[in-house]
């Protein structure tokens, strides 16, 4: 049975768990308001390693949140990462960020945009169906009050993630849902690096880099 340890850094929560064939072993993170990331990531994977009687060699695999996020987060993130595939000389599984956020929302009727929080009035976003599957890129918006209007003209939408408060202030459609101040978390990395893991979907731990998203577009 795999252990693969999850970092999720890509935003203010500090997130690490175990995902085995099982579901999540454990988890361990920090929802505070502040980047503990530098702090806190390294402690937590010896904590939680430690708490469920594993060694680091035990570990099978590491599965990182990509991005899109904070920079400094998935820089630290990616780091650790990659420092532990390297000297474990094991496989690395990314995670798109987006689809893990998508992944808290448990209603199988409605379309799911995940909002992060970039800065003023500028989030990260993608559209997901009930069941995960991608129906829109990613893509960096200054939002508008308008926006996202073609979907939710025909279904019901939840909206969650750090960027849904400003939004929601703006957005008075019947059928949007809003799910504010939700962060992404190693939680829901579980399954997907599973997934991953079984089909060697994984990448060249030289040369993976955060997916960063910096133009904004409007409208």
């Amino acid at each position: 049975m795999p252990n693969i340890l999850c970092l999720e850094t890509s935003s203010t929560n500090c997130s690490v768990a175990i995902a085995t064939d099982e579901g999540m072993l454990a988890i361990k993170e920090d929802k505070n308001n502040n980047y503990s990331h530098a702090e806190k990531l390294h402690v937590f994977i010896d904590e939680i390693l430690k708490e469920n009687q594993l060694k680091i060699t035990d570990l099978d695999a590491i599965a990182v949140s990509k991005g899109p996020g904070s920079y400094t987060g998935l820089r630290i993130g990616v780091s650790a990462a990659k420092g532990l595939c390297f000297s474990l000389e094991i496989p690395l599984i990314s995670i798109s960020t987006l689809k893990s956020l998508a992944r808290q929302v448990k209603d199988k009727e409605a379309l799911i945009i995940p909002l992060l929080d970039a800065r003023r009035m500028e989030v990260y976003s993608a559209v997901f169906n009930a069941e995960f599957d991608r129906i829109r890129e990613t893509q960096a918006e200054i939002l508008e009050a308008d926006f996202y209007s073609e979907y939710l003209k025909k279904d019901k939408v939840v909206f969650i993630g750090s960027g849904v408060a400003k939004f929601q202030t703006i957005c008075e459609h019947p059928n949007a849902i809003f799910v504010p101040d939700t962060l992404p978390s190693a939680k829901e990395m579980c399954k997907p690096a599973i997934e991953k893991f079984k089909i060697n979907d994984t990448e060249d731990v030289a040369y993976f880099e955060p997916y960063y998203l910096k133009d904004f577009k409007a409208g």
